[in-house]
């Protein structure tokens, strides 16, 4: 027995052939996609196959559309979910998946300690001892020659300098952190997109087969009262 050859069918938007198991027939894809499909493709009928590839592309399509109309000029996250969602690749972002798993530089270590620090009543105790004994000392004369005698001239330049150097490192650990919370944000917003893209499809596929459903059911009672009328004529005769 010869080899039994494969069935193909060819796309109607790009015209090469496929095996039927990469095509899906315009007439069966969800009516507004249909409609769109219909209105932009030459000859496009319910019997006219489409590849998988084309689907996708025609699938952003309407979905990029039908954001535009929802919320105005889309936004690159919004492209890049859409793009995402036609390829069926995962909507994180890999650029914010590495700045947020990778080991800190010494720097940036520094800054996440001097900052966890500076922002703790352990730091804030510490330094009012420190101020304490400091101005105690100078005051009650301890030493034959106080070091800082009042107004504390020497403390006020150690308090300048201590500021100077402390804010601009506590400042590069925020920066640090409100880049990881943005790009934090810019995530949750990806997949809240993509979730919902993915049920709005899944609600339209749902509506779809409910209405195929309730066709047949109308097409097989038809056939059922067709049999009766029927069988009632003959048994009348």
């Amino acid at each position: 027995m010869g080899r039994h050859l494969a069935k193909t069918g060819q796309c109607i938007v790009c015209g090469r052939t496929f095996p039927m198991a990469k095509l899906h027939k315009v007439g069966l894809l969800r009516p507004k996609l249909h409609e769109m499909l219909c209105a932009e493709v030459k000859d496009c009928t319910d019997e006219s196959l489409i590849c998988d590839d084309d689907l996708a592309r025609y699938r952003r399509l309407y979905v990029e559309r039908l954001l535009e109309e929802e919320r105005g000029e889309l936004s690159t996250l919004d492209r890049q979910v859409l793009e995402n969602f036609e390829k069926g690749a995962s909507t994180v972002q890999n650029s914010a998946a590495t700045t947020l798993e990778r080991n800190p530089t010494f720097g940036e270590s520094v800054a996440d300690k001097v900052a966890t620090f500076g922002g703790s009543w352990t730091f804030i105790l510490t330094f009012l001892g420190i101020l304490v004994v400091w101005m105690g000392i100078n005051i009650v004369g301890i030493f034959s020659q106080p070091f800082d005698p009042y107004p504390f001239i020497l403390l006020n330049l150690v308090l300048s300098c201590l500021a100077a150097l402390q804010a601009p490192v506590i400042m590069m650990s925020q920066r640090r952190q409100e880049e990881k919370d943005r790009l934090r944000s810019e995530n949750d917003y990806m997949i809240n997109l993509r979730a919902e893209l993915e049920i709005r499809q899944l609600h339209e596929k749902i509506d779809h087969q409910m209405a195929k459903q309730w066709e047949r059911l109308t097409e097989l009672q038809q056939i059922q009262i067709d049999l009766l009328e029927r069988h009632n004529g003959n048994g009348q005769h």
